[in-house]
């Protein structure tokens, strides 16, 4: 299986470029064959591949296809590298991503871009299956700039609609900064190691820099700048919930399989610069501690119900990032495997919705859908219930367990880290069922259109399964010592100790955690279903109002970089708009643009004049002739 790695993302790939080269010409059953087809091989790939893993245990599988280039000494190759943590993202991402391309075969039927649309999502996938698979860093840099690429053209596919093209141009241009901060990080990278083959700087890095060293401060920083623009993380989270733009199958491959996860694969990737650089190690844990408890509040105010969906990956790809700033590398990556599971199910089942509603997406216009669409309904359950953490049976429960457990009791846990995970994780229960009633409880206020067919069922029903028993690969300690998931990683990334003298009373914990993901859902029930007069109660408040608009607008981050950088921009480049070098250039085209309406004169058809300008050039080039 070793020989076939390069097959993975080469099959998406190649479906890209078929479709980007025929897909106009080809009929909509042959473009969904290639689009669908080149994703779930690879995925299938990807499924055998885990079996040998599994059963073989290697280090790691590695082929190189070719050298790339090499100058001055500096040789990187196309080659990729597959270990355990790469397995785990490269399975997510082929696996999800092949049910969200089926699945758009159905949404996606009636569009007139249809091959356009599978061209883009399989680059996608194969831009984030380079960047996971890649063996040096500029390559994992090519794939961490191909999925902006691809985001910017699904994010703003309908782009007739002003508004869809100015979100695709944010998320590209916001992206660009944390891209950049990463390109400065890789650059010191390779002044300081002379490669940017990651195994060869992570075995090096410990010889070279000591902890704490300030080279490898800045170098994690830089790297953390990258992460939070690509994962949509303070201060660089702007751009997600405006990317609800792009058709709803984009949305759930950026916010499931692809893009919005890149930035934890990087740092887990580069665990070793993190743990030499422990005040950055510590701000990964801040900055998702803060921004879960950010977007949740901001979560709770939404009635667009995708814009809700965005709002809750910020805060769960938040719990994330804690987790990997605690040192809990694999209760970081489990949730992200359980995330890509329960978040693509709730946005397919939000474009199942949306679709069945004619492309209806405010919640307040939803209403009594459970009866109408039963399967919608339940698998739109599971996978609430399984991002709210309902404590047993649900695979949120025991990924976001183990990631509150290390916040509190892990090596570099503290209190107040725990804290704003528990609390995050009560908002969470509440927008979460917030969502559930509003959309499927209550009187029916709009026409159903378009009943879900198999095609979009079927990718539900497989993801609901997985969002409910994918956490049983990863039970807690006191739930039978089964750490699977665990063990699998720990050749990979290092393991986490827990506090001896609360170790003993975990239990209590844990039943802590349930008891507040039961509470939010309680607390949902009494506002929304209960006793909606008390909500209303609170909302003739006017600092409820004015509270209410502040997290709707997402903490005004949007307004303060419009004042502070966008406006200014625009000021300075309206006065910068007429100088000199403007000028020059401006005068080297009506240059061009005089010779070509002098030269255009002399075709005009006319054939004396063709036959007179031969003679006048004959005459002269005699002339010249016999002077010289």
């Amino acid at each position: 299986m070793e020989n076939l790695l390069w097959l993975i993302p080469a099959l998406p790939f190649l479906g890209a470029l078929l479709l980007i080269l025929f897909g106009t010409r080809l009929s909509r059953a042959l473009v969904a064959i290639l689009g669908v087809g080149s994703v779930a091989v690879s995925a299938f790939i990807t499924i055998l591949l885990g079996i040998e893993f599994l059963s073989n245990r290697p280090e790691f599988y590695h082929q190189e296809v070719w050298q790339w280039f090499n100058v001055a000494g500096f040789s990187p190759s196309i080659a990729f590298h597959v270990d355990a943590l790469s397995i785990v993202f490269v399975f997510v991402i082929t696996f999800v991503g092949a049910l969200i391309h089926f699945y758009a075969t159905a949404y996606m039927a009636d569009d007139q871009n249809y091959s356009r649309f599978f061209a883009c999502m399989n680059l996608f996938v194969g831009s984030m299956l380079m960047l996971v698979m890649a063996d040096n860093l500029l390559l994992l840099y090519l794939g961490w700039e191909g999925v902006g690429l691809c985001s910017y053209l699904l994010i703003g596919f309908w782009y007739k609609e002003p508004e869809n093209g100015y979100a695709a141009r944010k998320a590209f241009i916001i992206t660009r900064v944390g891209d950049t901060a990463m390109a400065i990080g890789l650059f010191m990278l390779f002044q300081t190691f002379g490669t940017l083959h990651i195994q060869t700087i992570l075995s090096e890095a410990p010889e070279v820099w000591s902890v704490g060293s300030q080279m490898a401060i800045i170098v994690a920083l830089l790297l953390l700048g990258g992460a939070v623009g690509k994962s949509g993380q303070l201060p660089l989270q702007t751009w997600l919930p405006d990317a609800m733009a792009g058709p709803t199958p984009v949305s759930a491959l950026i916010h499931a399989a692809t893009m919005v996860t890149a930035g934890v694969y990087l740092i887990a990737r580069m665990y070793v610069i993190f743990e030499l650089a422990p005040m950055a190690q510590t701000i990964v844990a801040i900055v998702g501690a803060v921004t879960l408890l950010l977007a949740g509040f901001s979560a709770l105010t939404q009635y667009d119900l995708k814009r809700v969906l965005a709002y809750s990956t910020i805060s769960q790809i938040g719990y994330m990032f804690l987790a990997l700033g605690v040192g809990a590398w694999s209760a970081g990556i489990f949730h992200f495997m359980i995330h890509g599971f329960f978040k693509a199910l709730l946005f397919l089942c939000a474009g199942a919705i949306i679709m069945a509603l004619h492309h209806e997406q405010d919640m307040r216009k939803m209403g009594g859908l459970r009866h109408k669409m039963p399967v919608v309904y339940w698998t739109f359950l599971i996978g609430a219930a399984s991002l709210a953490a309902l404590p047993l049976i649900t695979a949120g429960f025991y990924s976001k367990d183990q990631i509150l457990w290390y916040a509190l009791a892990g090596e570099n846990g503290n209190l107040w880290l725990y804290l704003a995970g528990l609390f995050g994780a009560f908002i969470t229960s509440i927008y979460t069922f917030r969502m559930v009633f509003i959309t499927f409880f209550g009187e029916s206020k709009t026409h159903l259109e378009h009943p879900p067919g198999k095609v979009i069922t079927i990718p539900l029903i497989i993801l609901a399964i997985l969002s409910l028993v994918g956490g049983f690969i990863e039970l807690p300690h006191n739930f039978g010592h089964v750490t699977l998931f665990s063990d699998l990683l720990a050749p990979v990334l290092p393991g986490i100790s827990a506090n001896e003298g609360l170790a003993a009373n975990e239990w209590m914990f844990q039943l802590i955690a349930a008891v507040v993901s039961l509470g939010g859902v309680l607390v949902a029930y009494l506002f929304y279903i209960k006793s909606p007069q008390l909500l209303a109660s609170i909302e003739r408040s006017g600092f409820a109002m004015a509270l209410h608009r502040f997290w709707h607008s997402g903490w005004g981050f949007d307004t303060l970089y419009d004042a502070l950088i966008v406006q200014p921009y625009v000021f300075i480049s309206k006065l910068n708009k007429r100088d000199f070098i403007d000028s020059f250039y401006t005068g080297l085209a009506r240059l061009a643009e005089g010779f070509h309406v002098m030269f255009s004169e002399t075709q005009n058809g006319v054939l004396r004049n063709y036959v007179a300008g031969i003679v006048v050039g004959a005459i002269m080039i005699l002339t010249i002739s016999l002077f010289l």
